[in-house]
Formats: C-alpha cells, sequence, structure tokens
C-alpha cells in the first residue's frame, strides 16, 4: 500500500498543480469571460450555440450582401453570400429573418448609467436591459453620475463590483480626470492600470460635487500619461466666458421659456474649449511629444466655428476626434416648449440650420461618431412642473431610442445604412480600443442586431420601454421608424419581441 502510495502521489502533484495553473489562468482572463458560465438556457433566449443568421440585407464592411453569417460559441465563423442556402446541409439551425437588417449590434461610448450610489436614476440593470432593447451590445460607462465618481483604482472597484450580475450587454469603463489625479499621476497610473479604456473630464462645471471641473493644464498633464498607455481622453467642451454669465435673471428674462436657457449657453462656450484643446492636441502628432494620445469632444453641437477648428486640427494630423448626438439631429430651439426641461441638456440643442449643419458634418465624415450622452435623472430634478429651464438637470433619456431615432431623422438626409453602422459601430468601437466587435466579420464576437428599417411605431405608453423613468424622455410621443427585433451579444440571444434572456450575462471590458 505504502509504495502504491509513493507511486501516486507525484502523479496527484502534478494534477493539483496544473488545476491550480488553469484556475489561475481563468481568472486572469475573467475580464473578458465570466469565470462560471451560466447554462445557456439563462443567458440566451436561442438554445443554440452553433446556428446561422440568414438576410437579404446583411451591412458587413464590403457592403450590403444577401447571404448568411455563421456564429458558433459566440463568434462569427463564416460569412457567405446567397440569402438562406447555408447551414441546412450541416443540419445547424437556421434562422431566416427575410428582408430585415443583420447589422452590427450598437456600441454607445457615452452613457451614464449611475451605479452604484444613484441607483433611483438609473443603474446597471435597466440601463442594459434598455440598450438590449434598443439592439445596443456594448456600452461605455461614463465616470459620473454615480457616487462615488470613479476617478482611482478605489472607486473602479466598485463599479466592477456593482455591474456584477446585473448587465445584460457587454459594458466598458472611463475613468475620471479631475484636478487630484492629473496633479498626482499614480492615481492616475492605478486608474488605468485597473483597466479603464480612457478618461473623460468637464472644462466646465459637472453638477456632480465629487467631480470638479479641469482646466487646460489639468488636460496636459493627463495627456502625459494617457500618450503611455495610449488612450483616449473624451472631454466635455464647454467654457463659460467671463463677459457672456448669462446664467442670472438680473434682466428679468423667463426662466421657462427655452430661448433664455439657450442664449445662456452660447456657441462661444464650445468654441473657447476647443480653442484651448487643439492648441494641445498638435502635440500628439505622430512624432510629438504626446503621441499615442487623442482627444476625442464629446457631444458637440455647435456646428459652425467649434466644428471649424476641430476640421483644421484634423488637416495638419492632430488625433482628434468627435461626436454629437441623436438630439442634436432630431430637435431643434424652434420647436422646443417653453416649460419642457425634458429637452434641456449642455451643450443646448440650437437652431434648425445648426441642425441641418451637423448633419452635413455627419454624413462628410467630420463628424466622426454617434453616441447617446445618456443622462437620466429623477423626476423631482427634472422640474417638469415648475418648468424652469435654469434649475432643471440637464440631460436626455435616449439609450434605447438610438437606432430608430438617428433613421427616422437621418434617412430624410441620405443616411445610408452603411453610414449608419459606421458611425455606431465601428468607429465607437475604434475610440474606445474595444477589440472584436464593431462589424459583421469572421472572428468578431456574435453582437448583432436584428432591425426592420421601415416598420413604424408610436412611442407611447404602450410601447415597452425599459429606461427608468421613460416619462423624463424627451422622446416619448413620437412616431418612429426602425424597429428593433432582436439583440444578440456574442451569440447570445438577449432580446426578443419584448423579452429579455432570463439571466444578466454581459461582459465587464477592461482595457489591458
Amino acid at each position: 500500500m505504502d509504495q502504491f502510495l509513493w507511486r501516486v502521489l507525484p502523479l496527484l502533484t502534478i494534477l493539483v498543480s496544473l488545476g491550480v495553473f488553469f484556475y489561475l489562468q481563468d481568472s486572469y482572463t475573467a475580464q473578458l469571460f465570466p469565470l462560471i458560465k451560466l447554462p445557456r438556457s439563462k443567458c440566451s433566449l436561442l438554445p443554440h450555440s452553433h446556428f446561422w443568421i440568414s438576410s437579404k440585407r446583411i451591412v458587413t464592411p464590403q457592403g450590403i450582401i444577401s447571404g448568411s453569417v455563421e456564429i458558433n460559441d459566440g463568434r462569427i465563423v463564416s460569412i457567405v453570400e446567397g440569402h438562406g442556402t447555408q447551414g441546412k446541409s450541416k443540419q445547424e439551425e437556421v434562422i431566416d429573418y427575410g428582408d430585415a437588417v443583420i447589422m452590427p449590434g450598437l456600441i454607445d461610448v457615452h452613457v451614464h448609467l449611475d451605479e452604484p450610489g444613484r441607483t433611483e436614476w438609473e443603474g446597471f440593470d435597466t440601463g442594459t436591459r434598455a440598450a438590449a432593447a434598443g439592439g445596443i451590445t456594448t456600452v461605455v460607462d461614463m465616470p459620473l453620475n454615480n457616487y462615488p465618481t470613479t476617478v482611482s483604482k478605489e472607486t473602479l472597484k466598485l463599479k466592477l463590483d456593482a455591474a456584477e450580475d446585473k448587465i445584460y450587454v457587454d459594458v466598458g469603463f472611463w475613468g475620471g480626470l479631475i484636478p487630484e489625479n492629473a496633479l498626482n499621476t499614480s492615481i492616475l497610473e492605478g486608474l488605468l492600470s485597473a483597466g479603464v479604456l480612457g478618461v473623460k473630464s468637464f472644462m466646465c462645471p459637472s453638477g456632480i460635487d465629487d467631480f470638479p471641473m479641469t482646466t487646460i493644464d489639468h488636460i496636459k498633464a493627463g495627456l502625459s500619461v494617457l500618450a503611455k498607455y495610449r488612450r483616449p481622453i473624451v472631454v466635455h467642451s464647454e467654457i463659460q466666458q467671463a463677459s457672456e454669465n448669462h446664467l442670472e435673471l438680473n434682466d428679468n428674462r423667463d426662466p421657462r421659456a427655452y430661448l433664455t436657457y439657450l442664449n445662456s449657453r452660447p456657441p462661444s462656450w464650445e468654441e473657447a474649449a476647443i480653442k484651448q484643446l487643439v492648441g494641445v492636441t498638435k502635440d500628439t502628432r505622430i512624432g510629438g511629444p504626446l503621441e499615442g494620445a487623442h482627444v476625442h469632444i464629446v457631444h458637440l453641437s455647435d456646428s459652425s466655428a467649434s466644428l471649424d477648428l476641430i476640421k483644421e486640427a484634423k488637416r495638419r494630423g492632430d488625433s482628434i476626434s468627435v461626436e454629437t448626438c441623436p438630439h442634436y439631429l432630431a430637435f431643434s430651439s424652434e420647436e422646443i416648449p417653453n416649460g419642457d426641461t425634458r429637452f434641456k441638456c449642455s451643450p443646448p440643442i440650437r437652431d434648425a440650420h445648426n441642425r441641418d449643419k451637423l448633419w452635413e458634418a455627419v454624413l462628410d465624415g467630420h463628424i466622426d461618431l454617434l453616441t447617446t450622452d445618456h443622462s437620466p435623472t429623477v423626476p423631482q430634478l427634472k422640474l417638469l412642473e415648475e418648468g424652469d429651464f435654469l434649475k432643471a438637470w440637464g440631460g436626455i433619456s435616449t439609450l434605447q431610442f438610438n437606432l430608430p431615432v438617428t433613421w427616422s431623422y437621418g434617412k430624410k438626409y441620405g443616411l445610408t445604412l452603411e453610414q449608419l453602422s459606421l458611425l455606431w459601430s465601428k468607429k465607437p468601437a475604434a475610440l474606445a480600443g474595444i477589440e472584436s466587435k464593431g462589424t459583421i466579420e469572421v472572428g468578431n464576437h456574435a453582437d448583432i442586431v436584428i432591425w426592420q428599417p421601415e416598420q413604424e411605431f408610436d412611442l407611447n405608453d404602450d410601447y415597452p420601454v425599459f429606461i427608468k423613468h421613460a416619462e423624463l424622455s424627451a422622446y416619448m410621443g413620437s412616431r418612429l421608424s426602425g424597429k428593433v427585433l432582436e439583440t444578440f451579444v456574442r451569440g447570445n440571444l438577449v432580446f426578443k419581441n419584448g423579452k429579455h434572456a432570463p439571466a444578466a450575462c454581459g461582459v465587464q471590458i477592461l482595457a489591458n
């Protein structure tokens, strides 16, 4: 017996060592894949892991094709032209969507999910349910308005813990750049090393006490660290001008009038901030001292001087990009009723001519990508009864409606399906450095939205809306085109016909 044990013991030791090794390997890759996978029946409304989807309209990087996409274990493994002809001979499941569009899932890189600390505003559960229902397969969460704000590796961990088992789509995270960590690079480096995809800063008061504004000197300091990590800074670009302090009603203007609010944040605020930023981005050129850093301007509203500054910086080779949002492309100041604070956001929605110029810039490629800036709150902060634009919380709830809103208004300007996919999928993935997403290509995650561009629907009380406090959304009451039918995240069917998968199996995305 003793001899038997002595012979077996070395083998047992090897087996145990291998077990520990693979456990540690799994732990290391848990940032991309859940360590313990739930049964597929919990994560997906479809029982199959190997199947085909077929359509007459599949949006690929090479154009729109009629064909089929093979999906196996969460990845796209083949794409073939020829509608409905693949897979049947191999006995795999084939789902034929006819003329419904198969498109890469949307990637929204500007979302406030407000957890931890303000789940009464939104939260990971409701926010990612809304995303899935809108054909969004990945969101990148902002470092505010959660509490505490995400400005250190410790506060990032609080957010990661809060998101555990609550996300129905994949979620990445921006960190925050504030004076404290801009001036203490060890804090900022710790935050970046912990996995944020980049950092966000405000050049004006954010409205959140523990997220103070940064100056251009803070941003320069942050960029020197970001260059080493090759990650972007995304900037709220408004600077209040000393000669233009319109925030006090010293001339008895009506706070319920939208024009009062619009005039309180003129385009010159955006121009002043962007002028400072493009003074720095020259150093991000190839061979420059900040090569590797990237400046991204969020929610551009001004289509005039501010946009011209960005275009010039791009022409000279600066590493700079810009987004705008559906509300700037859908609404105009002339249409906003007085007292309807659902439409308040910063920077403000400007006039119809400005909206037309923004669409022109989007379609010409001068505006790189689209995001929601989904910024929900609670009804009492929106001040719907008082209708005071100057005191109400600024932010528009959009997350579930990105696709139909962009398509409904964009098609009037000539927006194509290929452009839509570029703006909402490929380019956002590139900005955030998210690999294997953003296009329907072999090897990529099977993050896919199935939708019908021609189908109209009324966004009313009977429509299933999953964002918290849907009544605060400026889009309620609209008639839209482009209904989302189904959403796949990593091959899991997470949304179909108003129903979500039983379990939240989204994955947290952290930078390496």
